[in-house]
């Protein structure tokens, strides 16, 4: 494992020791919550329609509140000041609505949803505490809106990542979707991809489990193969700029799919011949991994050869998953104390080109 990026060369001093989540998820926004943030037909749609609680595909996670009992800790963001930020320390935090507007049908509906929330988070949210920043919905079913939004909220450094879900109706790397990675790139928003989706696929490449436990394993199948599509499909060569952020992905199977692709690549490559450089170092240059839920070993050891085997250490942001609950929302165990810094905060600012800690 490297630490060029960890050095934070050319990062002011005030920022290094910067506390950055990259994974906070607010409250769902309910119809009355974005009815003032859509035009008038649209806020009449969404009672028509009976769209109320938009919730996302129930094995977007495989984690509990972390205090059930207790709403209050993601209702607002006072409250969520008081439970998360306050007591970590957080100098920003990345908010993430896991919005069913992903999984709707209709693309107007879906590109209503997206922009009403986005002007939620702005308002109720961004407006309301200097440390919060969030990722952006776009409608992935109407690229040509989505585009649209993305232009709009570019004026808006508040947000700092265009939000994908992992199982959408086809892998990210399709060239239908390459205006909204056109767009990011040039406004320089990273791509998140977050556990989630239509529930119109599998999450497995042998049909639908039929336990919790095997959907939650199977989506390091559904990351691979996410990562693989945006690689070999040349998303990069057409981006360069363009970063991808892995969002409860796990590392653990990271490695091996690098290595094996590279491997794979070299006998294939005629199918592919864009491709002029090994997916390791591809994958290495343009996507992050976050920290929650961490897959490696318990031992310290054990888990600190499981981080080594990261190319980069530049590649691991640190995340908490709030409000979900985990052993523990700070740091991997096993992570060498020398690679806290840039875990904890520096990556995040090497990788979001928008990111601004004014109030540091």
């Amino acid at each position: 494992m490297t630490t060029q990026t960890l050095d934070q060369a050319g990062t002011p001093a005030a920022t290094r020791g910067a506390r950055i989540d990259c994974d906070v998820h607010p409250r769902l926004p309910r119809r009355l919550d974005l009815a003032p943030h859509a035009p008038k037909y649209w806020a009449e749609m969404f009672d028509y329609r009976a769209i109320d609680r938009q919730e996302l595909m129930t094995y977007a996670t495989s984690t509990l509140p972390l205090r059930p009992d207790d709403p209050a800790v993601q209702a607002d963001a006072a409250g969520l000041a008081r439970a998360h930020l306050d007591p970590m320390g957080v100098d920003a935090a990345i908010l993430n609505v896991l919005s069913g507007a992903h999984a709707a049908y209709d693309p107007y509906l879906a590109t209503a949803m997206c922009e009403a929330t986005n002007r939620w988070l702005a308002a109720e949210w961004l407006d309301r505490d200097p440390r919060l920043r969030a990722s952006a919905l776009v409608p992935f079913q109407n690229p040509e809106a989505a585009v649209a939004e993305i232009e709009r909220l570019a004026q808006d450094r508040r947000f700092v990542q265009i939000l994908a879900v992992l199982g959408g109706e086809k892998p990210l790397g399709r060239r239908e979707y390459w205006p909204i990675y056109r767009a990011a790139a040039e406004h320089g928003f990273a791509l998140g991809v977050h556990p989630g989706g239509t529930n119109r696929h599998s999450p497995g490449q042998s049909g639908f489990s039929a336990t919790r436990v095997e959907e939650v394993t199977l989506h390091i199948q559904t990351f691979a193969s996410q990562v693989a599509s945006l690689v070999a499909e040349g998303v990069f060569n057409e981006f360069p700029s363009l970063r991808v952020v892995l969002m409860e992905s796990g590392i653990s199977w990271l490695p091996g799919l690098m290595w094996r692709m590279s491997k794979d690549w070299k006998g294939a490559r005629i199918e592919v011949p864009w491709l002029e450089r090994p997916p390791i170092e591809i994958i290495t240059q343009h996507f992050r991994v976050t920290t929650q839920p961490f897959d490696g070993p318990t031992d310290p050891a054990v888990a600190a050869r499981v981080l080594d085997q990261l190319p980069d250490a530049g590649m691991l942001l640190w995340s908490s998953d709030f409000p979900h609950r985990h052993v523990d929302r700070g740091l991997p165990t096993g992570l060498p104390e020398a690679l806290h810094p840039g875990v904890r905060g520096g990556n995040a600012l090497a990788t979001y080109d928008r990111l601004e800690l004014t109030h540091v």
